[in-house]
């Protein structure tokens, strides 16, 4: 009697939006470091605050950092290289990459990748970070959201930055910064303690603009940068069309620097103004059109009123 043929099962197939290597566990270890440390300095901000550990030169300069830094995020990384929503000059172009690497968030190319990978699956199976990625039920979407917020950050897969940002690893300005990343961790940690320590001339005065302007500001750019992930693909108001779950969140426009009207960003990704809508303050968008009103930013993607009002949702209409 013949034996039926044995036949081996599929081997899974190589997925081209994830990169052929894995993070190994030192990338994790760095990660967990960078992002957990600062974020222990909040829960020591009432004590230190109380005792009288903070100046007017720590609340200027946490400011300062904050801005710059976050502000190279939304609209460097973020509306400028990964959706191309206005073109720069050099100078420009290489000051919002820098700034954006004050943030640590990781280096500009690998911050670009996973972002242009969120939009092309967005909330869907390859989307690196989206909430509903456990389901629809209360657990899986609790799941979810710390996954989207924080969790994804330590996935053993990475996106391929040869198919989702080719054109700046072909960028030798850009390539050269994502490289120097390190070093850019460093001066974002340590210069607003130098400065500190510069303007009061004491070690006091550089030990609490290292605890301000460093630990707190980067831990607050961190987790307001992180709400776009996890908040704004959850909760908030539905405004215009979208495939996915993308919401407009108003309380966290502030800090978030206007990104966190999300819901038109998702309807109109290379658009250079999110909030589109009466009342709805973007300062990103404002720092754009002083680049355009300066000479430095040009063909700047403004939003168009009848593809707005061709996107609105009939309940918002």
């Amino acid at each position: 009697m013949a034996t039926a043929p044995v036949i081996d099962p599929p081997r899974p197939q190589p997925r081209p939006e994830l990169a052929p290597e894995q993070q190994g566990m030192l990338d994790k270890v760095l990660v967990a470091v960078f992002t957990g440390v600062p974020f222990l300095a909040l829960f020591a901000m009432v004590p230190v605050a109380w005792g009288h550990w903070l100046s007017w030169t720590d609340v200027i300069l946490a400011a300062s950092f904050y801005l710059v830094s976050a502000l190279g995020i939304t609209v460097g990384y973020h509306r400028y290289f990964t959706h191309g929503s206005f073109k720069a000059n050099r100078p420009l172009k290489i000051g919002m990459a820098l700034a954006g690497s004050l943030a640590i968030e990781g280096p500009v190319i690998t911050w670009v990748a996973d972002h242009r990978r969120h939009h092309k699956h967005s909330d869907k199976e390859m989307d690196p970070h989206s909430p509903w990625r456990f389901g629809n039920d209360w657990k899986a979407l609790t799941k979810g959201l710390l996954w989207a917020h924080y969790g994804w950050l330590f996935d053993a897969n990475r996106t391929n930055k040869e198919r989702f940002a080719k054109d700046l690893l072909d960028d030798k300005d850009i390539h050269r910064i994502h490289n120097w990343f390190g070093g850019m961790v460093l001066v974002s940690l340590l210069l607003p303690a130098v400065l500190g320590g510069l303007i009061t001339w004491s070690w006091a005065g550089a030990f609490t603009a290292f605890f301000w302007a460093s630990l707190v500001r980067v831990t607050l750019v961190h987790h307001v940068t992180w709400s776009i992930n996890s908040i704004c693909h959850t909760f908030g108001s539905e405004d215009f069309q979208v495939r996915d779950k993308s919401r407009n969140v108003w309380w966290l426009a502030i800090p978030s620097l206007g990104e966190s009207w999300h819901n038109l960003h998702h309807s109109d990704p290379t658009c250079a103004r999110h909030g589109v809508l009466r009342g709805q303050v973007d300062i990103s968008a404002r720092v754009i059109w002083m680049f355009e009103k300066a000479g430095w930013a040009r063909d700047v993607r403004w939003p168009n009123a009848e593809r707005l009002a061709a996107k609105r949702t009939k309940r918002a209409a």
